[in-house]
């Protein structure tokens, strides 16, 4: 869930690859989010200060996961996501240049309750 009075929210999804090579993520869509979906990784400042860097892809290496965080990789969303309530599922394609489009389900939770191990 967004925190109250923002407009955008994070997604986060646990993606691990088990087949022969590696793989990349390409973009992610959901119906439920009229607003867009952006790959984006976080960032710091020398000085210390935080800020969002929209990606264009991600790379999941052959035998690895890719764990999306506040600290790294995440999904950001926009709009449309005020109806959602704590524990409603909300759909998403994940597509990959190798895999194709997988479908994927993100739980939603309120701000600063999940955990990212």
């Amino acid at each position: 869930m967004p925190s109250a009075g923002v407009p955008e929210t994070a997604v986060f999804f646990r993606i691990g690859n088990d087949g022969g090579s590696a793989d990349r993520l390409l973009s992610v869509t959901s119906p439920d989010v009229r607003g867009g979906a952006t790959l984006t990784r976080h960032r710091m400042t020398g000085g210390g200060a935080a800020y969002r860097e929209t990606i264009e892809s991600v790379a999941i290496p052959e035998g690895t996961a890719l764990a999306m965080s506040p600290d790294g990789v995440d999904l950001t969303v926009t709009a449309g996501t005020a109806r959602w309530r704590p524990g409603d599922l909300v759909p998403f394609t994940l597509d990959f240049r190798r895999g194709g489009r997988i479908e994927a389900f993100a739980v939603v939770v309120r701000p600063g309750t999940a955990s990212f191990s």
